[in-house]
């Protein structure tokens, strides 16, 4: 792509915008994970068969989006863009691993496990998120700023760490056959799901050090609403959903006896719980100056989607 500034990208109407910015992150995607081929090549494989299997590139496409509302150049984001990518990636073939949700699709295809081995999975996973720090860490774009690259190094560890994904998925295991209340359930929601949602949108923040607090802080708010919202869909999709759109078998969730805002308080309860979310989320977008029309149709995408 030849575009280098994403004001330029924003001149388009929001679905085409999606487009390009998706092709960019995969052409970035398959750069950073180039590499020698003879060494490892089954690994190697593993990796490339998790990341480039249609995934839709969301968390990506919030980093370019929040960039654009900072009025970023777009160069600056490809590192991050990648690297929140390749984390929730990995986070994939682990939850679908035989010892988490035992999953056997994956947007249509056989889980990495299935594909290739537990083994090699394991591995696969392991070797994505490391890929993810190495990116932020060595980028050419961010080599000259050590303060924002910590930034979001820090940022996307505790993301995905105790206090984020990992911490979120041993709390879902826990609850596995438990009536949690809102407030438990929607805590393991932001951790699980939430937390690195919200990083997505945070990243692009530590390039701009003089940003006003008070508009970081209503930035934090959309990004935290629409993650809870992203994970009370998933658990919609997975009793509404179909098979054949999102790629894999619906009822997991009750199979798994796991705690979803559906199974908890029903199906009419967890849609207007989505839907006040959603609003909640995109006001908080009315305070910001900038453009944020990206953001705001993200944040519609998240909670509307079919797969």
């Amino acid at each position: 792509m030849t575009d280098h500034h994403l004001q330029r990208i924003a001149r388009h109407d929001p679905d085409e915008q999606s487009d390009r910015l998706v092709a960019r992150v995969n052409d970035a995607l398959k750069a950073r994970l180039e590499g020698t081929q003879d060494e490892a090549r089954r690994l190697r494989e593993a990796m490339n068969y998790v990341v480039f299997n249609g995934g839709k590139r969301l968390r990506p496409l919030l980093v370019y989006a929040a960039g654009q509302w900072l009025d970023l150049d777009v160069d600056q984001l490809d590192a991050p863009a990648c690297a929140v990518e390749l984390i929730h990636c990995y986070s994939l073939v682990h939850d679908d691993l035989p010892a988490m949700d035992d999953d056997d699709l994956r947007r249509g295809r056989p889980t990495a496990h299935l594909a290739f081995d537990e083994a090699t999975a394991i591995l696969a996973g392991d070797a994505l998120q490391a890929k993810a720090f190495e990116i932020l860490a060595s980028d050419d774009r961010l080599k000259d700023q050590p303060g924002p690259a910590l930034e979001m190094i820090a940022g996307l560890a505790r993301a995905c760490g105790v206090g984020g994904m990992a911490g979120g998925q041993s709390l879902d295991l826990l609850m596995e056959g438990s009536q949690p209340d809102r407030a438990a359930i929607e805590h393991m929601f932001h951790l699980k799901t939430g937390a690195l949602i919200e990083c997505s949108v945070m990243m692009p923040c530590a390039l701009k050090p003089d940003l006003d607090p008070a508009q970081r802080e209503l930035l934090g708010r959309f990004a935290h609403k629409i993650g809870l919202a992203f994970q009370i869909r998933d658990d919609l999709l997975d009793i509404e959903g179909q098979p054949e759109v999102i790629g894999k078998a619906t009822g997991a969730d009750q199979a798994h006896h796991k705690a979803s805002w559906p199974g908890l308080y029903g199906l009419e309860a967890a849609s207007q719980r989505l839907d006040g979310l959603a609003d909640e989320a995109l006001r908080c977008l009315d305070p910001l100056e900038g453009n944020t029309t990206m953001l705001a149709w993200l944040g519609r995408c998240l909670v509307k989607r079919d797969h």
